[in-house]
């Protein structure tokens, strides 16, 4: 081993270490970075499908999210973090109305990227001057591909990042650096025979290793600014944000352990809403309840929306055809 290979693999051990004693991150995974040749031919299929829907962002800077070199200059490696989020209860399971996990607590852009940031700082600190930068969902990069390339999960039947010890339920976040690091390898896939997730998608929205956007829940209750197409009707299984489904049937699920992060932790507001309370609600007490969290996104108006389209009888939407 050269001295350059030593360096570039005592800093890989150093950052891991730091990332996960004092920042709290579950698992870290290093690739080197190159362009993401397997992905660029799904890619094309999917977007020419039409699978993403009216997100219509996906069809931008294609070069950059298929090489993330042309995304931040001369960087080498992809630096892939993994962030629990998995609540200790689901607080909604016997309610009318649900939302998903990931939107308990705090905006994840906003907590994992602090986290993100502040390692960098530490890093630069300790190594020297080196360009790099953070993100977490919010640039033209294959988050999952780039997880599983480094060895911390696979890509699913429906496509969200499994790590085999301790399930899906994670925030993916990302530091593309211009600094030498020793890489991870990927593991296999261990979905097997096993289609849970795409005999319990209410939508059909799944098939293996590929989601149709326009019919996933996630997709109607969040990103779909129009109204939701009446063929959904008596599918969303009381979803009025995001959809769980697929998680909650994953028998790799089975090992996930409650997250330890204070800005995850719903608001006794949230935990005590009722149905009624829901289809009430204004704009006082959304903001109250989902202010700096995900749910800000759809909106009070898209909120409201997707509980209508919940609470209104078919008869009801259909006559409206």
């Amino acid at each position: 081993m050269t001295q350059s290979d030593l360096k570039s693999r005592e800093r890989a051990i150093e950052l891991k270490s730091l990332a996960k004693e004092n920042y709290g991150f579950d698992f870290v995974g290093i690739s080197k970075a190159e362009f993401l040749a397997e992905e660029a031919d799904r890619l094309d299929e999917w977007l020419k499908s039409k699978k993403q829907g009216d997100m219509k962002w996906m069809e931008n800077h294609l070069e950059k999210r298929l090489d993330p070199r042309l995304l931040v200059e001369d960087t080498k490696v992809v630096v892939s973090f993994l962030y629990n989020y998995y609540p200790s209860e689901d607080i909604f399971e016997n309610q009318t109305y649900k939302i998903s996990k990931y939107a308990y607590g705090r905006d994840y852009h906003k907590v994992v990227k602090k986290k993100l940031n502040a390692l960098l700082s530490e890093l630069q600190l300790s190594w020297g001057n080196f360009n790099a930068r953070a993100f977490v969902d919010s640039a033209p990069i294959m988050e999952r591909q780039w997880a599983a390339k480094s060895g911390l999960g696979w890509q699913g039947k429906h496509t969200l990042l499994i790590n085999k010890g301790h399930g899906s339920y994670y925030f993916i976040g990302n530091l593309l650096m211009d600094i030498e690091l020793e890489a991870d390898g990927p593991i296999k896939d261990y979905c097997g025979s096993c289609t849970r997730c795409v005999d319990a998608c209410p939508t059909e929205a799944i098939t293996p290793y590929q989601v149709d956007a326009s019919k996933c829940i996630s997709y109607l209750t969040i990103e779909l600014k129009d109204q939701i197409p009446v063929e959904f009707k008596g599918k969303y299984k009381n979803w009025i944000f995001g959809c769980d489904i697929c998680q909650e049937v994953c028998p790799w699920n089975r090992f996930t352990s409650p997250h330890k992060e204070a800005d995850f932790i719903p608001k006794q507001s949230l935990r005590q809403m009722r149905q009624e309370d829901w289809e009430e609600i204004d704009l006082s007490e959304f903001q109250n309840l989902f202010y700096g969290t995900a749910v800000k996104r759809t909106g009070l108006e898209g909120l409201k929306r997707n509980i209508k389209f919940v609470h209104t009888p078919n008869t009801e939407v259909e006559s409206k055809r």
